[in-house]
């Protein structure tokens, strides 16, 4: 693989900071789609080695997902993004940038069902005391019967639930929530989402954890680092680095067009207001969701490759972010909204990220979250029906007191939100794999750009290894926490050679 130090000398040699920030200018040596996570990380890593990247961002923010939103003060985080890893060197990024703005934020996330908290992990007395003596022995022979005679075959998430829970407890506690976050029944997505998201949890361990009072599964944490002023605080202060090191990022530019001749790319049309231009480049990065840069591809791949990128669904998510007078406060980050009747899945409670999130005392700031997918009767809602709707729920739920008032609100919608694991993805994924593994100059990371429901973390480390296949090494992005759950849980121990490995090339 040709390297890239040798292109920058060739690319930047003599060029002044002018003519680096002209749209359609010399060849830049990376160029990166997305300035989310991944690609940022991308960028900072590269501006560390003397490389200067061109990042574009179709939004007017960088963070992605990850990003932190403002309205009137109150400042959003857009899906909650708890600040915990195994991985060493994101580990060293977040402090590097961020230094003395973390927070050490006690962890608490609740399933809110029927009127009641249950605690998360699961503490003996609580379940017992919710679920009463009688249905807490249905449940237990429920787990017997399955454990007896489980599916032999695990393919969907039922399946998988059930044969860990046992059928009473999966209808009660996973089936509505699981259905209202994707939208399609649990018989149609594939197990490959509970075995990565939920690895390690089953009733058995969970009993243990209460009697023993000891965590036995690593996907649970204590405490989690968090920015005093959201997510987004980190990703704008790397992008401030990657400017102020000779990289570009460049906001409100689309991707219209990625060129290629034979199995290279040789550059792109973007759109940046009125004006669209070309960008050439050596090297190009993408973590735009996989679906779209197949689409863009000119000239178009093979008709199989059209309609597995086609294939691919998302699913789409909005935030109601109401400001509450006179509401009874709960102690937890997030819950987690289990009860039919209501179409909120989950509800933050901004303060208890950071203080300065809210910057009123005496208030509440909330943000409710709605699973849909983009042109559906909920997506479609408008904006002061949304704000109304929320404000009903809450008050159905009753998680805030009789005597709260919402006194303003704003909707924040994010399209593409969670990469669906249904019963086509996989067959899709491996033709669009494997037609990208036959381009030798595009890399693709990230939680879209790798159409796996990842953690930020995760995504992160598909920027440090991408940008390391760059400088000719060879690392498998797509093997980046597959059969894994939550990141909490990166090095277990069969897998502790090979991310030692992996940190040792990233100094």
């Amino acid at each position: 693989m040709r390297t890239v130090s040798a292109i920058v000398h060739r690319d930047s040699h003599g060029m002044n900071a002018e003519e680096l920030a002209m749209p359609g200018g010399p060849s830049r040596p990376v160029v990166i789609i997305g300035a989310g996570p991944a690609g940022l990380t991308a960028a900072h890593d590269l501006v560390g080695r003397g490389i200067p990247p061109l990042v574009l961002e179709k939004s007017d923010k960088v963070g992605g997902i990850a990003r932190t939103e403002s309205h009137d003060g109150y400042r959003y985080d857009i899906g909650g993004h708890r600040f915990f890893t195994k991985i060493e060197p994101v580990q060293r990024i977040w402090d590097e940038v961020l230094a003395d703005d973390f927070l050490k934020v006690p962890r608490l996330s609740r399933i809110y069902y029927q009127g009641q908290f249950f605690n998360y992990p699961l503490e003996l007395r609580n379940a017992l005391s919710n679920l009463g003596l009688v249905e807490s022995l249905r449940i237990g022979l429920s787990y017997l019967k399955w454990k007896v005679r489980p599916y032999p075959v695990e393919e969907t998430f039922e399946e998988w639930v059930t044969n860990r829970f046992g059928r009473r407890l999966f209808l009660r506690f996973f089936k509505t929530y699981t259905e209202k976050v994707w939208g399609i029944p649990c018989s149609q997505i594939r197990a490959d989402w509970a075995a990565q998201r939920i690895q390690g949890l089953s009733l058995t361990t969970a009993v243990l954890n209460a009697l023993l009072k000891v965590n036995t599964t690593k996907t649970l944490i204590k405490e989690f680092d968090y920015p005093r002023l959201g997510p987004g605080m980190m990703w704008e202060r790397v992008q401030q680095g990657v400017e102020r090191e000779g990289g570009q990022v460049l906001l409100e530019t689309e991707t219209l067009a990625v060129h290629r001749r034979g199995n290279r790319v040789e550059g792109l049309t973007v759109r940046r207001g009125e004006e669209t231009f070309e960008v050439a480049g050596s090297q190009f990065l993408s973590s735009m969701p996989l679906s779209e840069l197949i689409l863009k591809l000119d000239p178009p791949p093979p008709p199989e490759v059209l309609e597995a990128a086609r294939g691919l669904a998302y699913r789409d998510f909005l935030i109601v972010g109401l400001v509450l007078e006179g509401a009874r406060e709960f102690p937890d980050n997030w819950i987690y909204v289990h009860t039919p009747g209501v179409q909120v899945g989950r509800i933050q409670n901004f303060r208890n990220w950071s203080a300065e999130m809210v910057p009123e005392s005496g208030k509440t700031s909330l943000g409710l979250e709605y699973f849909c997918s983009k042109g559906d009767a909920l997506w479609e809602m408008p904006d002061a029906d949304l704000i109304a709707l929320a404000g009903r729920e809450l008050a159905t739920l009753s998680l805030v007191g009789d005597v709260a008032v919402v006194e303003g609100g704003v909707v924040i919608r994010q399209e593409k939100a969670y990469p669906v694991y249904d019963g086509a993805y996989r067959q899709h994924l491996d033709v669009l794999r494997a037609y990208l593994e036959g381009l030798e100059n595009l890399q693709t990371i990230g939680r879209n750009g790798l159409h796996r429901y990842n953690n930020q973390d995760h995504s992160m480390l598909t920027a440090l290894l991408a940008v390391r296949n760059i400088l000719g090494e060879s690392h498998d992005l797509w093997d980046v926490n597959t059969e894994r759950s939550y990141h909490e849980d990166f090095m277990t121990k069969d897998k502790e050679p090979r991310v030692a490995a992996v940190a040792q090339v990233m100094p």
